[in-house]
């Protein structure tokens, strides 16, 4: 069953679905920032080329770049999807703070678990987004956004709990965060990793140590995994040549971009771009 709010004017989108898998068209929007809920069993997500396996409990975050499809459902999943056009994760990210956190157009797929306290209060917003749905008001417009906007603060919530995220270690967390929206924003034209230490107005071996004691990649390869993240969208969704995608990455010459490309990938942009859609077509 799909539930959804759409506001034609400002053409934005708030969907609430529970058959997700029967939705090609939903599937195919690449317009939408999505929460998936394994409600019951497992479930295979196809994210980027690359399969994956989510069991009961797990709340899977993607942005609008990431491409997805369903593979083998063997339970149940519950959907929120938004546009930016309904809420805008970066003009409002003092107020939830997920730029970075579970929004991020890198490869790395964030996912995390649900106990019985948070599902209730998750199935507590569904229920009241369900309600307000039937309401048909000046104010349904409102009313939902801050339905929205609290499922995405209970969902960061538990994003930071999985880090072991404690309130003496929220600065250096928000470091991290913020280092990841950056990274999203000017990947194309900064690719050194002093030029974001310097935006964060800190060092490039504190930058390090952060990122260490988060377990996550160094600085430098959450760059370049970003930058060839793009490459293979814009090898996948479009046919721009080699070239020009050079340029759009900010590559002075389509040589530094191709033996980057080879580098990260193992392959050449033509092998990538025959290999890839053979993979979603399969």
């Amino acid at each position: 069953m799909k539930y959804m709010y759409e506001n034609p004017k400002i053409k934005s989108k708030l969907i609430l679905s529970d058959s997700l898998d029967k939705d090609v068209e939903l599937l195919r929007d690449k317009t939408l920032y999505k929460f998936i809920w394994i409600t019951e069993g497992e479930v295979e997500l196809i994210i980027n080329y690359e399969s994956f396996i989510f069991h009961a409990g797990e709340i899977v975050s993607l942005s609008y770049l990431h491409c997805m499809k369903l593979g083998a459902v063997r339970g149940r999943c519950r959907a929120m999807l938004f546009n930016n056009r309904f809420y805008h994760i970066i003009d409002h990210d003092s107020e939830v703070l997920c730029n970075g956190l579970l929004f991020n157009g890198s490869q790395n797929v964030i996912s995390f678990r649900v106990d019985d306290k948070d599902a209730f209060k998750l199935n507590r917003l569904v229920d009241v987004f369900l309600e307000e749905l039937a309401l048909h008001d000046s104010m349904q417009d409102e009313m939902l956004r801050i339905i929205l906007k609290r499922t995405i603060i209970l969902c960061c919530r538990l994003a930071r709990s999985k880090d072991g995220v404690f309130s003496q270690r929220c600065a250096r967390f928000e470091i991290m965060r913020k280092f990841y929206a950056l990274v999203d924003e000017h990947f194309r034209e900064k690719k050194q990793v002093q030029e974001y230490a310097d935006m964060l107005n800190k060092s490039a071996k504190t930058l390090a140590n952060i990122l260490s004691f988060y377990h996550r990649p160094p600085a430098i390869k959450v760059i370049h995994n970003r930058i060839i993240a793009e490459a293979e969208r814009l090898l996948y969704y479009t046919s721009k040549s080699s070239k020009e995608i050079a340029f759009l990455l900010g590559f002075e010459e389509q040589a530094l971009f191709s033996r980057f490309f080879k580098n990260m990938t193992g392959m050449n942009t033509t092998q990538f771009r025959r290999q890839s859609r053979h993979l979603m077509r399969a």
